[in-house]
């Protein structure tokens, strides 16, 4: 009897324990998400601490699709314009086209910072000891920059070339047979704008516009100076002018368009090392593939290497530019310092 009631208790407490609660088991820890951000189709950050550069050098590994060439590219170049005056000054035109560029507000010009030497500079994408400019007024008995020049690849190119200036020493940045067409205005932005406008309507492939009044406001009146904001703000209204004509001419949509500076300016001088006088602004838009700000150390003698790159044409291998690839979706190369400083 004894031994039937402790079978039965025995198998009462193994009840119990069967009923109880187990502790519950333990989830597994969750896997580390990595905080890397996903790649994107955008090969262009626009801010950047710290530039990640793909390339060990300038050379660039060509892309599995093909880039877009622009049909035509515009230069418009402010003479004198400092790229702070940017910002604090009236330029909506140039503001709201900057929105959708690739951009430099740090750019440089080459020394000397004045007129003609940093406009061949620009135009030739060569230091000044090469291509040899070294005066600053109209004295057709020391010739023409030394080439090539943009100009002059373009034209050899079967290309149209055309060139509207404020300044009659700038016909000695490049020889007259490379350019189509040439036009010295003696006044102002705006009728040197008018000047440009029937030409926007032609078959033009490289067109330079250059506007004089900021550096002549300047001079006279003192780098931001109240006068010298006025002669920003014509200077903007000129360059609406010149956007507009490619807009009504149907156009636009296939021009590159670069808006730049040949050297700034302090107190109502220029020429020296100082930032207000070699800092200028690099605004490159329309067929460019990327929008934002440059983050590597942009030179003057690139502008010429970068329309050269957009026109399709061969790079001469005694320029000291290098074309800004990124604004193709191309690999940066690795800058340390600028050229010609």
């Amino acid at each position: 009897m004894m031994k039937k009631l402790f079978l039965w208790i025995a198998a009462f407490a193994l009840l119990l324990t069967g009923c109880a609660t187990p502790n519950p088991t333990p989830l597994p820890e969750l896997t580390t998400v990595s905080t890397q951000p996903p790649p994107t189709a955008t090969a262009f950050q626009p801010v950047l601490a710290t530039p990640t550069i793909a390339q060990p050098t300038a050379t660039v590994i060509p892309t599995a699709t093909p880039r877009v060439l622009p049909e035509r590219v515009l230069i418009i170049t402010g003479d004198g314009l400092r790229p702070d005056a940017i910002n604090q000054f009236d330029m909506p035109n140039v503001y709201t086209l900057m929105q959708q560029s690739m951009f430099a507000l740090d750019a440089h010009t080459t020394l000397p910072s004045a007129t003609l030497p940093s406009h061949a500079s620009m135009l030739t994408g060569m230091c000044p000891e090469k291509h040899g400019v070294n005066w600053n007024d109209y004295i057709p008995a020391n010739g023409f920059a030394n080439g090539p020049s943009i100009f002059e690849l373009a034209h050899n190119a079967g290309l149209r070339t055309v060139m509207v200036v404020g300044k009659e020493k700038l016909r000695q940045l490049t020889q007259p047979e490379y350019t189509d067409e040439f036009h010295y205005v003696n006044d102002r932005d705006r009728i040197v704008a008018e000047r440009a406008l029937p030409l926007m309507s032609t078959d033009f492939d490289l067109m330079f516009v250059h506007l004089p009044l900021v550096d002549l406001l300047g001079h006279a009146y003192g780098w931001m100076s109240p006068d010298y904001m006025t002669g920003v703000y014509r200077a903007d209204e000129a360059i609406g002018m010149l956007l507009t004509a490619l807009d009504e001419a149907g156009i636009r949509q296939g021009t590159l368009i670069l808006i730049t500076s040949d050297h700034g300016g302090h107190e109502t001088s220029h020429g020296s090392s100082l930032l207000e006088d070699v800092s200028i602004p690099w605004i490159l838009t329309g067929s460019s593939q990327n929008s934002g700000a440059i983050p590597r150390k942009l030179s003057t003698v690139d502008t010429a290497a970068t329309i050269a790159y957009a026109l399709d044409l061969s790079i001469p291998e005694n320029w000291d530019g290098i074309p800004v690839y990124e604004a193709f979706g191309e690999p940066a190369p690795i800058r340390l310092e600028r050229p010609c400083e």
